[in-house]
């Protein structure tokens, strides 16, 4: 029987070995190792995608989200006890980097369509300490609309950006959805806010060999004062402005980096093929396929099983070679370190939680193999 990977790192990695040894070989023969010239590249790199001015390498997404929501504070933006708003099911980092900084997690339900945040619910959760709403491109689709720019202009908000899975994502060309190209005009995950925080944990569309993060915004302030921060609040070498963290990318994680950003457009293109294939070939009654957006980079292909039937469903498919994984089993307010955070009923994102199923998507998959699991899938009954 064949056996499929869900997402095997040494095989992804293969089509970069020669290029990323070649900058790793550089950088020990410079003894080089933090805030080095593969770090400027970075920088460089995200503010051409994204097309935001400022770009700021660091040591990992949540750390990424958690400088965004400090420097705000230190800017006299935000302050202990101000609210954000973020959706119900995104991964417990969105609302850790919150929490974390003495600020309020106000938590929206999702929509079972886009399984992103439902935009409806928002007005009705804002107050007058709500300072900001955090977007999660969840699964590496773009969560965005017109309607979201306008409630955050009307009520004087930032718009942060969880882009920790969906480096790449447009917003211009949506399917059924109108097209957005965000406040700052770029039309790209990471540059449609006032801040945006990305991740690149080994098992991201873009990953390093290691972890790291960034920041990108349109705020020179924001952008000086969280390449501050990230470095125990020095702007420069003995003199620190802020009490600050060690949240620095070092440079054998940004030489990586450095290589796989360039090759985005085809990491981003065989997983948009890929997505295609399933959308075209599964036809099982018994699941709830992923609506179907242009600018989606397929971080992960979720389907939903009702029904009580996931355990049975991903047995199922173990059994035929074909792994899978849940995206994500507890939402955050259903931990126990978040337990009252909810004071509002939340069911889409439980439902998604007890009914999310991720099947394998990610580049090293052809379009035979994914045609052989959607055979798979459809068998199950």
């Amino acid at each position: 029987m064949k056996q499929y990977e869900f997402l095997p790192l040494g095989v992804v990695n293969e089509p970069y070995r020669q290029a990323i040894q070649s900058k790793i070989d550089s950088v020990l023969d410079k003894g080089w190792y933090l805030n080095g010239e593969f770090g400027k590249q970075v920088e460089a790199q995200l503010s051409s995608l994204t097309k935001m001015p400022w770009a700021v390498a660091c040591s990992n997404g949540l750390d990424a989200l958690r400088l965004i929501f400090r420097g705000y504070k230190e800017l006299g933006v935000m302050r202990d006890g101000d609210e954000v708003i973020v959706q119900a099911n995104t991964y417990i980092a969105s609302v850790l980097a919150i929490s974390d900084n003495g600020l309020r997690p106000v938590l929206v339900d999702a929509d079972i369509d886009t399984l992103n945040m439902d935009f409806s619910k928002i007005e009705e959760r804002i107050t007058e300490r709500t300072r900001a709403i955090m977007v999660v491109h969840l699964y590496g689709a773009p969560c965005w609309s017109d309607s979201l720019a306008g409630i955050a202009r009307k009520h004087n908000l930032k718009i942060v950006e969880d882009n920790a899975q969906a480096i790449g994502a447009t917003t211009t060309s949506r399917g059924a959805a109108p097209p957005s190209r965000g406040l700052n005009g770029t039309g790209i995950t990471g540059g449609l806010g006032d801040a945006a925080a990305f991740s690149f944990y080994p098992t991201k569309n873009v990953g390093a060999m290691g972890d790291a993060g960034a920041v990108t915004t349109n705020d020179e302030a924001l952008a000086d004062a969280v390449r501050a921060l990230a470095n125990y609040g020095s702007d420069r070498r003995y003199h620190n402005i802020y009490q600050g963290l060690n949240c620095r990318m070092d440079e054998l994680q940004a030489a990586v980096l450095s290589v796989k950003l360039q090759h985005l457009a085809d990491i981003s293109g065989a997983r948009r093929r890929n997505a295609a294939v399933y959308d075209r070939e599964i036809v099982n009654p018994l699941l709830r396929k992923p609506k179907m957006l242009s600018g989606n980079v397929w971080h992960q292909y979720v389907v939903l099983v009702a029904d009580g039937r996931r355990d049975e469903f991903r047995k199922f498919l173990s059994d035929n070679g074909v792994p899978t994984d849940v995206h994500y089993a507890v939402p955050p307010h259903l931990q126990p370190c978040y337990a009252g955070l909810a004071d509002s009923a939340l069911p889409v994102a439980e439902r998604i939680a007890a009914e999310c199923v991720s099947i394998p998507i990610a580049e090293h998959l052809t379009e035979t193999d994914i045609s052989e699991i959607s055979e798979i899938i459809n068998v199950f009954r």
